[in-house]
């Protein structure tokens, strides 16, 4: 689900069903359009994340690769989650003050607090910093969505910052979105 956003003061590109409240404001001052696209040399939009970046493989992060960053950008911030997880929307990677120079993360991005460019992990919900693989129950297929967000400033947060925060330090930043979209089945 790579999209191409127009900057409004909505938000309203794919993070909209979790939008980090006013976000999109930055983005209306400068009325432009742009296309930030996100994509992964793993696995295509919309189809399945390969079981190496599950629970039941390596559990690896996947390769993500990002281009067209609207002008301003100082830094990009990625939440990667499950809304299909039982009771409530699952965090599975977080990551903040992702310089606004960076294209891409490697594949089997470290889990350390804070990472050698500088940029930051918040904790999901596995209670730790770094990725951590889809690992739904057995049954249908859920939605992992990486989420994203190009911002106009640097968060001014710690490392293990949780999601809920980030959302709020995002607030007014945000400068462009988009959103990659993987399924994935559990096997076992």
């Amino acid at each position: 689900m790579n999209t191409t956003v127009k900057h409004d003061a909505g938000g309203g590109g794919p993070g909209a069903r979790r939008a980090p409240g006013k976000a999109g404001t930055a983005a209306k001052e400068t009325g432009c359009t742009m296309s930030l696209r996100l994509t992964s040399p793993a696995f295509a939009a919309g189809q399945s994340i390969p079981i190496d970046h599950t629970c039941e493989g390596s559990d690896v992060s996947p390769p993500l690769h990002w281009s067209g960053a609207p002008p301003g950008t100082k830094s990009f911030a990625l939440i990667c989650d499950d809304p299909d997880a039982p009771g409530c929307t699952w965090v599975h990677w977080l990551l903040y003050n992702i310089p606004g120079t960076t294209g891409k993360l490697r594949e089997h991005m470290p889990a350390s607090e804070t990472l050698p460019d500088g940029a930051q992990q918040g904790i999901s919900d596995f209670g730790r910093c770094g990725y951590g693989g889809p690992c739904p129950p057995p049954g249908r297929p859920h939605r992992y969505f990486f989420n994203l967000y190009a911002l106009d400033t640097l968060i001014a947060l710690r490392p293990r910052a949780s999601k809920a925060a980030v959302e709020k330090a995002m607030q007014g930043h945000i400068l462009g979105e988009t959103s990659l979209l993987g399924y994935y089945q559990r096997h076992r």
